[in-house]
């Protein structure tokens, strides 16, 4: 077996653990807190929750609230600004992946100065960053669990693909209730976008046996859980997904991606989509092209989606692909490209840009870029 190494944060998982955070937050040593949110938050009350949890806790606290879906380059500049002229000590993200990952950016150039852009790949991050904790509002993106995250430079419309050990957040608060006030769309969008970690992690050539059983079951548990939270709410399956999402997030945290997150990256930077929105149609597509290279593994994740097996391992393989196009059109998530993209025309700049992004190393099977805007075209 090669060598391997595993990184996680501190996780406290399960419902009111929210209400942990000023503890949490004085442990890392704050005294004024940047806490970084979105105005969706806002509007679910979790932002003000936060705030009466500082205040009651006698914690000083800055808010900064520019944070967009595709997180960008200059949110991330302004709010470094925020932090050292309000001379904040600890980062306090609350939100999806994109205040996470805005705050991650903010971190970064904190600790290490120069521009966003600079970090660009892997392990270019040589300095300490200030303490972060997070707090998931969804259940999909792993962002607070992982070494990842993901910019978009405005002027390139692209999104960076940034990774570092010193990424991984110090603390990480998983409360299951904090996903109650997501809408169905986005719930399904973000449980998507957990199973493409799962999937592709599980494949990655990174794998290890800490990642795969991690990555195996969540896929099983998504699969199970899933169309009870998008339909009722179902506090038993909403807090499942929560599980499912954070050990997708140390599946993938730790093995890499592969193309389809190459490819929904490089969707997100030139069209500015909703990176869950892009999944349901990709995933199937790039699992059938990664299936020459690992039938076995494939084989193993149709034995997870369908709960059994059909007579090889090449019909089970497929029987979870198809199974899977047919889950995610009986939950109403867009299986076609078309469904979501304004036009094509931007296929081919996609698979070219997909072609440098850091998680197409990690795929199992080495694509060209004619193969990529092939898959492309076969998933509009």
């Amino acid at each position: 077996m090669p060598i391997t190494k595993y990184a996680l944060p501190d996780i406290i998982f399960g419902p009111g653990t929210f209400a942990r955070m000023p503890l949490c937050a004085r442990q890392l040593g704050a005294q004024r807190v940047l806490l970084v949110s979105d105005p969706g938050v806002e509007r679910a009350g979790w932002v003000e929750q936060a705030t009466d949890l500082l205040r009651a806790d006698g914690l000083e606290w800055v808010y900064y609230n520019e944070c967009v879906s595709n997180p960008r380059d200059t949110a991330v500049a302004r709010g470094a600004e925020v932090y050292r002229e309000e001379r904040a000590d600890v980062i306090v993200a609350l939100g999806g992946g994109s205040p996470i990952d805005t705050a991650k950016g903010i971190a970064a150039l904190v600790g290490n100065g120069g521009r966003i852009q600079d970090y660009e790949g892997a392990n270019k991050l040589r300095k300490p960053l200030p303490p972060l904790l997070c707090l998931p509002t969804t259940a999909g993106s792993g962002s607070d669990i992982s070494q990842f995250c993901i910019i978009t430079d405005r002027k390139r419309r692209m999104k960076m693909s940034i990774i570092s050990r010193t990424l991984t957040p110090n603390i990480s608060i998983v409360d299951p209730l904090l996903t109650h006030t997501c809408d169905a769309r986005l719930l399904l969008a973000s449980a998507i976008d957990a199973l493409a970690h799962a999937v592709e992690s599980y494949l990655s050539v990174l794998s290890s046996p800490f990642t795969e059983g991690q990555a195996l079951e969540s896929v099983d548990r998504i699969m199970r859980f899933l169309p009870a939270a998008v339909q009722d709410k179902k506090p038993e399956a909403l807090e499942r997904l929560s599980i499912a999402s954070t050990q997708a997030g140390m599946s993938f945290s730790n093995a890499g991606l592969g193309v389809g997150h190459s490819l929904a990256h490089t969707l997100g930077g030139i069209y500015d989509v909703g990176h869950g929105a892009v999944h349901s149609a990709l995933l199937p597509v790039v699992m059938e092209y990664n299936m020459r290279d690992c039938l076995e593994k494939m084989a193993g994740i149709g034995r997870c989606i369908m709960g059994g097996e059909l007579s090889n391992a090449e019909d089970t393989a497929r029987g979870g692909i198809e199974y899977l196009r047919n889950f995610f059109t009986r939950l109403g998530a867009p299986v076609r490209l078309s469904r979501v993209l304004p036009d094509d025309t931007g296929l081919p700049a996609v698979s070219v840009g997909a072609l440098q992004d850091v998680c197409t190393l990690t795929n199992p099977r080495t694509p060209h870029a004619g193969e990529l805007l092939a898959l492309c075209r076969e998933a509009w």
